[in-house]
């Protein structure tokens, strides 16, 4: 992240520590609809009836929401963000609040859509890239989108923008694929930072056969990284959640720190789990079974290495080691 969003983010867990809070929000995945313009392999939002995929959350909802939740950074997903006709008001009174946003998205409205946003030290586009040509047109089940995606970056990156890619990786995947798509972004596309994920069997998803576990999760990417690769790509991550994507350290799953918040309300446990909804961040963390979620506790979580559960448990226990927080300075 940028130094001064670093500093940001200490200074919020240092505030959390301060106040003895052992359960808060850094960020909140927001998703003010589940429509979508595309029907991906691994995701399952559009399997929603068709009269919740006409629904979209109002303003002052979604807003009151990251309030409430108190959390400094905000994710904003779906579906697909762009077709809510309101998304830019929605980013802009975030903003205004001081809230660090990225608004997730699939690019292939983002030239239609781009006037309506102005650059901002704290706004950052997250667009999806799956892969390169193939693989990402085949991720996506729709082909031409890699192409129209990567000419929405550099749109929006002449037009001033910070631009930042997510990708989710699968058991189809090999360690020169990670590479190759990682040297891709960074070097050629120059995007400003770079998310990474195994993917998790998201249960509304149409494909179920996919999905990397732990100790093919570990061996991917410790060949990805060998050799110091990892160094000169501009991931934004911890290390540590680096260290944990390859084997170098364990974590559990700390899933309470980026909660879900959608048109049906908080989602219980995370974003990739659905047991149920309640009406406030605050029963959202009172109301539930933490000690039961996370690989080993519940058989759903078993091959689960997801950044939601995992890079806020990085993110705490390097705030709580100098070592490891002069380690992320100096990275970032």
């Amino acid at each position: 992240m940028p130094l001064r969003q670093s500093i940001r983010l200490g200074g919020y867990l240092l505030k959390q520590k301060l106040l003895r809070r052992e359960k808060f929000a850094l960020l909140v995945e927001l998703e003010p609809l589940f429509a979508c313009n595309l029907a991906c392999a691994g995701c399952g939002k559009i399997q929603h009836p068709a009269s919740v995929l006409k629904q979209r959350m109002p303003v002052e909802q979604a807003v009151a929401a990251i309030e409430e939740s108190g959390a400094p950074m905000v994710s904003i997903a779906g579906g697909e963000p762009l077709m809510h006709k309101q998304i830019d008001e929605i980013v802009r009174q975030l903003l205004a609040r001081g809230k660090i946003v990225f608004l997730c998205t699939n690019a292939l409205l983002l030239p239609k859509h781009l006037h309506k946003f102005t650059p901002h030290r704290n706004f950052a586009w997250m667009v999806h890239i799956d892969g390169l040509r193939e693989r990402h047109d085949a991720s996506v089940c729709k082909d031409g989108v890699f192409d129209e995606a990567v000419a929405a970056i550099k749109q929006a990156q002449a037009a001033g923008f910070r631009v930042m890619t997510n990708t989710t990786f699968f058991d189809t995947d090999t360690p020169q694929d990670v590479i190759d798509v990682l040297d891709y972004l960074n070097d050629e596309l120059g995007v400003d930072n770079m998310q990474i994920s195994p993917g998790f069997a998201y249960e509304k998803a149409p494909d179920q056969e996919h999905w990397l576990g732990p100790e093919e999760t570990r061996q991917l990417f410790a060949k990805a990284f060998a050799g110091g690769r990892r160094k000169k790509w501009r991931l934004n991550h911890s290390p540590l959640f680096l260290d944990f994507l390859e084997g170098k350290v364990d974590f559990s799953c700390t899933a309470w720190a980026i909660p879900s918040y959608s048109l049906k309300g908080w989602q219980r446990p995370c974003y990739l789990m659905e047991d149920g909804y309640v009406a406030t961040y605050k029963e959202l963390l009172e109301e539930t079974d933490w000690n039961s979620y996370g690989r080993g506790k519940d058989p759903r979580c078993a091959n689960c290495m997801a950044h939601c559960g995992y890079e806020p448990t990085a993110v705490v226990a390097t705030m709580g080691s100098l070592r490891e927080t002069i380690r992320a300075a100096v990275g970032s």
